[in-house]
């Protein structure tokens, strides 16, 4: 790649980010009036809050499992268990998934709400009527018939207050991550009493995150159409609430989401805050009338999901769960990410490497660039070959600038030679290799994903070091000395490549342009391994090109 062009297109990309902030951005005052105005409509509504005084003394995870009563869950994918106290999904394990590379500890996402890290899910109605006994979470809960919930199995959870009236929770769970909890009420009582349906998830503190600006983790929701993506630190700082017709709302990691589906069909208030810990939920806006010797229903559904794309994909289509594909978060640039990720797969399926699958769609990504990348390496060709010629025309203009100017024009005229055809093809690839990063950061299936020899995670840098003889000498070098054999081979094909262009007339630019590589190579040695591979292979496969170009690319002038 042509490190001159590489600088251009960094510039041009800064100018169009700094142009949009300019003249398209939001103005700051709009934003805080229509803020301010949502605020207002907010506080005129009738719905009962969700608060509750709770006093919780922290104990450690295995003594809070043992403080209550449980019912076992288990599928394929997750096994845990569900507090009777509360009637909380409170504990969860991804079966499929390890913490790290060699260790055999699976990951677990929830857990009770009196442990530090405290993440969990309860739902249940509320009423504005204060005289009413509604179950909390200091409820227990009784279980009618299966003591163990699993796919053929769905359990039953009672309880009954002194007024005549029973709540019950019919709990299913699919092959996957999907609980489906349809919510009674039935009335024995001769009163009529209204009640809202609820839905939260409540995680006691901010996670171990990335924190990285390519990806939103904290709380996420789609709500009649319009996606909506606050962090941890945004909701410490202030609450958001939005009232929607359709939607659904969650928590979000890098590799994992808990969220809630609300009753179809029935507008609801969705709200984010932070009252000592986080909280997303939502609350049915419209009251349910339950008359005498009668009942009322309604279904929720609660996704607990390592983010797999076919099976996020999946409820998103059968649940028809408006943009839940939005869990995984795709970027801007999802028209380009999405579609990279499932040629990727479509590699992995058929040569059962994602290693293999990089460098296989590696090489599509060239072909569709082919005749793009021709055009440029052929005017860059010329432009190699005319460097004698430029140079004469300089030294016979030298004290005439004008005269050099129309004498060089009229030269690319006549060898129909564009000296900026070269920025071309690294501006419209440079959305692709930003895209095939946040494919690689992004997407659990690339998690802990082998290539050959010492790659044993795609999604990580390489682990080898030049600075320990990549491993001969023991010593482990800090993270700023781990430039592994990828990059190195990234830095020596973009070297190679760089003399097949046409040198800078200017020596000083010509020694910075020397050092370039060498700069990117320590720049890029922290990004994933598979990302470094892709960039080596790209770097091969366009020297092929050009030098193919450049052997038979000849010009008028001798």
């Amino acid at each position: 790649m042509d490190s001159k062009n590489v600088i251009a297109a960094i510039s041009l990309s800064a100018a169009v980010i700094i142009l949009y902030s300019l003249f398209f951005q939001p103005d700051p005052k709009i934003v805080k009036q229509n803020l301010a105005e949502q605020k207002k409509i907010q506080s005129n509504t009738d719905t009962p809050t969700l608060d509750q005084v709770e006093t919780i003394t922290e104990i450690t995870r295995d003594e809070a499992l043992a403080q209550n009563k449980r019912i076992k869950f288990e599928n394929n994918s997750v096994v845990g268990t569900i507090s009777l106290k509360g009637a909380t999904i409170d504990d969860l394990t991804f079966k499929e998934y390890n913490v790290e590379l060699n260790s055999n500890k699976k990951v677990t996402l929830l857990s009770p709400r009196n442990v530090a890290d405290g993440y969990l899910i309860e739902s249940g109605f509320v009423s504005n009527n204060k005289n009413i006994d509604i179950p909390d979470s200091s409820t227990t809960w009784k279980i009618k018939g299966n003591n163990k919930l699993t796919p053929n199995n769905p359990i039953r959870l009672v309880w009954s207050n002194t007024q005549g009236i029973t709540f019950e929770k019919h709990i299913s769970l699919d092959d996957h991550f999907l609980f489906t909890i349809k919510q009674k009420i039935i009335n024995s009582s001769s009163k009529t009493y209204n009640f809202y349906s609820y839905g939260q998830i409540i995680r006691n503190k901010i996670p171990e995150i990335s924190n990285f600006y390519i990806l939103h983790e904290g709380l996420i929701a789609t709500l009649d159409d319009e996606l909506i993506e606050e962090d941890y630190d945004d909701i410490q700082e202030k609450k958001f609430s939005k009232t929607a017709q359709k939607g659904w709302f969650g928590i979000g990691d890098k590799f994992w989401i808990s969220s809630i589906i609300p009753p179809r069909g029935k507008e609801f208030k969705t709200t984010f805050d932070y009252k000592k810990k986080f909280r997303a939920n939502f609350i049915s806006t419209q009251a349910i009338e339950i008359n005498s010797k009668g009942f009322i229903e309604e279904e929720i559904q609660v996704i607990v999901a390592a983010k797999r794309v076919n099976v996020i994909d999946g409820y998103a289509e059968n649940l028809k769960i408006d943009k839940f594909d939005l869990a995984i978060d795709w970027g801007f640039m999802y028209f380009i990410t999405k579609p990279l990720f499932f040629g990727i797969d479509y590699f992995f399926r058929l040569l059962g490497n994602y290693g293999l699958a990089i460098i296989a769609i590696t090489m599509c990504i060239r072909l569709a660039f082919f005749p793009l990348a021709n055009f440029s390496f052929r005017s860059m060709a010329k432009m190699k070959i005319l460097q004698p010629e430029m140079a004469r025309l300089k030294e016979l203009h030298k004290d005439d600038k004008m005269k050099l100017q129309q004498a060089m024009m009229a030269l690319y005229k006549k060898e129909k030679v564009n000296p900026m055809s070269g920025c071309l093809p690294i501006l419209v690839q440079i959305p692709v290799f930003f895209a095939l990063y946040k494919v690689l950061f992004v997407t659990i299936e690339m998690r802990q994903m082998p290539f050959y020899g010492w790659i044993h995670d795609l999604s990580e840098r390489d682990p080898t070091s030049l600075f320990n003889l990549f491993g001969l000498i023991p010593w482990d070098p800090p993270s700023f000395l781990m430039i592994g054999v990828w990059p190195i081979l990234m830095g020596i094909s973009m070297f190679v490549q760089q003399k097949l262009n046409p040198t800078p007339p200017d020596p000083i630019q010509a020694k910075i342009f020397m050092f370039f590589p060498i700069f990117l190579t320590v720049i890029l040695a922290p990004f994933p391994a598979g990302l470094v591979i892709y960039w080596t292979v790209n770097n091969i496969l366009t020297m092929a090109q050009q030098i193919f170009i450049m052997k038979r690319t000849t010009v008028k002038t001798t």
